[in-house]
């Protein structure tokens, strides 16, 4: 065996004194007591596994000044995260096979955890569904306009899901209404004017059409960082295969609450009340809600150190996700089970890899936090994003002292062992 990792491991959703055997990059045991080639005794320090993060936007190619491959992965593995998605919306848009092939090797060539990529859907490139499936993780659908969205008409909505359906590959929807964000369209002087102007009557709309299109259907779809209590109300009536998934900064913020420079806080769909934020987050702690994903969607601060309505919308968010939620977990304010399956074992069955758990079969990657010494409080120059800001600044957050993937201390002692290029794509 090529190495055992021995701590107070989460098994079968519970923490229990254990070896985890690997071999491979694989989990090939687990058990009281193991020998092995290499093996790190952590004592009763916790090993979870690592989080997967379905939706980031890591700017590479294009607009590599905000962010890249590298520096996106290593935030992530900073935070936890052995495993990423990365949206289309680039520059050039991953819309063709073409693209797609130029990002898995960008991705190759620089990440240092594992990912997957998802094809952009256009009015114009419906027939590429099929050939493009065989590149990609899933598909991204956006019903209403944001940062270099890719802006789709729901007309062309069944032969999406019929096409995809065959693939297997999730759709997912960023979900707002088009028409409804163009009757509420304003200038913006502050966060409570960008409120107005993406009510949450257009998540509403939107997210009817999408569960109205998805019955019958036999595509996997999911809405994305879904941020109004409204919104909540009618997914917790979905059948079928259809999940979403709520972000930190729309489950932890509020518009009421003085949050600093405005445009910072500028994203769409928009941070709402405190009633929205308080159900949100009473969602993700009882069962309603599927995955945490951070949206991670940078920009510089001189991009961002505008007037409001020329600010672009997006927040970074893949290195502070699991960290934020694990101090929330140490506190009581929810429970370790439902934080692991909302950031490793739902995320993982969403896109059919074999991570978020520590069984049999599943791929290495595990988190060690030491829950007695680990708390601290979120600076922006102790992160690792490019774009050198966060939401969360001096929020209390658990980071990992040690990270693995796939069998590889990737972080130890909050050090980075390894270069560019040790992510590997998760296929298709």
């Amino acid at each position: 065996m090529d190495l055992s990792v021995e701590g107070k491991v989460y098994v079968n959703g519970v923490f229990e004194q254990a070896c985890i055997g690997v071999e491979n990059g694989k989990i090939v045991e687990i058990k009281k007591i193991l020998k092995a080639d290499e093996h790190f005794d952590f004592g009763n320090k916790l090993v979870l596994p690592a989080g997967v993060d379905v939706h980031v936007h890591f700017r590479d190619p294009g607009m590599t000044h905000k962010e890249d491959f590298y520096t996106g992965s290593v935030a992530a593995v900073f935070g936890g995260i052995s495993c990423v998605f990365d949206m289309p919306n680039n520059i050039p848009p991953t819309t063709s096979v073409e693209c797609l092939d130029d990002k898995i090797s960008i991705g190759i060539r620089k990440s240092v955890v594992d990912f997957g990529l998802y094809a952009g859907v256009t009015n114009d490139n419906i027939d590429k569904i099929e050939i493009m499936s065989k590149k990609c993780n899933g598909f991204k659908v956006y019903l209403g306009s944001s940062t270099l969205s890719l802006l789709f008409d729901k007309k062309n909505l069944p032969s999406v899901l019929d096409k995809a359906s065959l693939s297997g590959k999730p759709v997912l929807f960023h979900a707002e209404d088009e028409e409804c964000l163009i009757e509420h369209k304003m200038v913006e002087e502050k966060l409570s004017d960008h409120l107005s102007s993406r009510p949450a009557v257009c998540e509403e709309t939107s997210i009817k059409e999408v569960l109205s299109f998805s019955q019958g259907s036999n595509a996997k779809v999911h809405v994305c960082h879904v941020s109004s209590c409204d919104g909540l109300e009618l997914l917790k009536e979905r059948r079928g295969n259809v999940s979403f998934g709520v972000t930190p900064h729309h489950s932890l913020l509020n518009v009421e609450k003085k949050l600093g420079s405005q445009s910072f806080y500028k994203v769409n769909p928009p941070i709402r009340t405190s009633f929205d934020k308080e159900t949100l987050f009473n969602a993700l702690n009882n069962g309603f809600v599927d995955v945490l994903e951070s949206d991670h969607a940078p920009h510089t601060i001189e991009e961002k150190n505008v007037d409001f309505n020329e600010a672009p919308s997006g927040v970074p968010g893949v290195e502070t996700m699991y960290p934020l939620f694990l101090y929330l977990a140490k506190k009581g304010f929810l429970s370790f089970q439902r934080l692991i399956s909302l950031l490793c074992i739902r995320p993982a069955e969403l896109m059919g890899v074999s991570k978020g758990r520590i069984e049999k079969g599943f791929d290495a990657d595990f988190i060690v936090v030491d829950l007695k010494e680990d708390e601290c409080r979120i600076k922006a120059d102790r992160l690792h994003s490019k774009c050198g800001w966060t939401p969360f600044e001096d929020w209390p957050a658990v980071f990992p002292e040690c990270v693995f993937v796939r069998g590889e201390k990737v972080i130890d002692d909050y050090e980075i062992q390894v270069s560019q290029g040790f992510g590997e794509f998760v296929g298709v």
